[in-house]
């Protein structure tokens, strides 16, 4: 899609890549035992292991429920041996803690070259009906730190959009699924919205000209088609696709019909990432993945599942990132909660 002005709209805003310099990555400190059942426990020993992994190039702020909550959180991390400046605790009440998808967009704003945030409307995965605290998050955001916001609208309504549902190469370009954006049975997100008006809001909010439309996720994703669980860029010109071999798996067809559109791309390079083995919780599949991972500053962090394709995975993205120590984050427990690195996370860009 080359971006058409038929509607009149202005471009203000860059949405910027993951891999550019951070002021901070955002995590909120688990506390919803439904998320992970029956695992809740380890779950925090893993956060912590995430937290020591990005200290050493990114601050990294934690959110709390209460200083009781803040406690609890601080005696892990000190017991996992993470002590550091870099660690900012703030008190902000969430019904769950997928940070990638409750917080807002940051944006490079194009006149004044400052960071802004747009803010898309949070309605949990058109699914679940606990979301009354985590819709007030980007507001949160703009008034503790004084950063302009600005509500993404359409057709004279708020846009329903979440964080893992796109992945930008900070120069126009962006990846999405129509399993996710424009199915109109389930999981509806903005009723009646057809592709063109959705490249109309990404051009307008988020300065993107180009997208690129794959059609589905993976088995198991409760999002039902969230992108960063099967295509990531990691650099401007470079993806990585998730690839399953097995052509009896139900994510055979889906992945390499993906890979086809992307192949039919040009100047776009192509890296294939394998899948691990299937997973699931209670006959229900679980969706793991090695592209949910999320960029820092000076790391990689990668989600692994004792898999004989981990070692293969971590491999393939430590050539892609040689600047970046790429580092394995054991998710067998993390990935019951139908998400794993990048969903937890948001990353808030460096923009002077």
């Amino acid at each position: 899609m080359q971006k058409k002005d038929n509607n009149k709209e202005v471009k203000r805003f860059r949405l910027p890549a993951e891999w550019e310099k951070h002021e901070a990555v955002w995590i909120a400190w688990p506390h919803n035992r439904n998320d992970w059942p029956g695992k809740f426990v380890p779950i925090k020993w893993v956060y912590a292991e995430i937290v020591k992994a990005l200290i050493p190039g990114d601050k990294v702020r934690i959110l709390i429920q209460s200083e009781k909550h803040k406690l609890k959180a601080g005696g892990i991390l000190k017991s996992s041996h993470v002590f550091s400046e870099k660690i900012e605790f703030i008190k902000f009440e969430t019904d769950r803690g997928w940070l990638r998808d409750i917080s807002p967009v940051y944006v490079e704003n194009e006149k004044s070259k400052k960071l802004e945030q747009v803010s898309f409307k949070f309605n949990a995965w058109a699914k679940y009906n606990d979301y009354k605290k985590d819709k007030k998050f980007p507001g949160f955001i703009s008034k503790k730190f004084n950063i302009k916001n600005t509500d993404v609208k359409h057709k004279n309504r708020k846009v329903v959009l979440e964080g893992g549902s796109i992945d930008s190469n900070g120069k126009g370009t962006l990846l999405t699924t129509k399993e996710c954006l424009l199915d109109e049975k389930i999981q509806i997100r903005n009723e009646g919205f057809s592709q063109e008006d959705y490249e109309n809001v990404f051009y307008k909010y988020l300065g993107i000209k180009k997208v690129i439309w794959l059609n589905k996720g993976i088995a198991g994703d409760d999002t039902h088609g969230h992108v960063d669980d099967i295509c990531r860029f990691v650099n401007k010109n470079t993806v990585v696709a998730a690839d399953e071999e097995n052509p009896k798996d139900e994510n055979y067809k889906p992945l390499k019909e993906n890979l086809e559109i992307l192949e039919g791309e040009n100047k776009l390079n192509i890296v294939k990432l394998p899948m691990p083995e299937p997973r699931y919780f209670k006959n229900q599949r679980l969706p793991v993945s090695y592209t949910n991972f999320l960029i820092a500053n000076g790391s990689v962090l990668v989600p692994t599942f004792n898999d004989k394709n981990d070692r293969k995975a971590l491999g393939i993205l430590s050539e892609l990132f040689p600047n970046r120590k790429v580092i394995g984050i054991h998710s067998v427990d993390l990935v019951w909660g139908l998400g794993t690195i990048h969903c937890l996370t948001k990353e808030q860009p460096e923009i002077l």
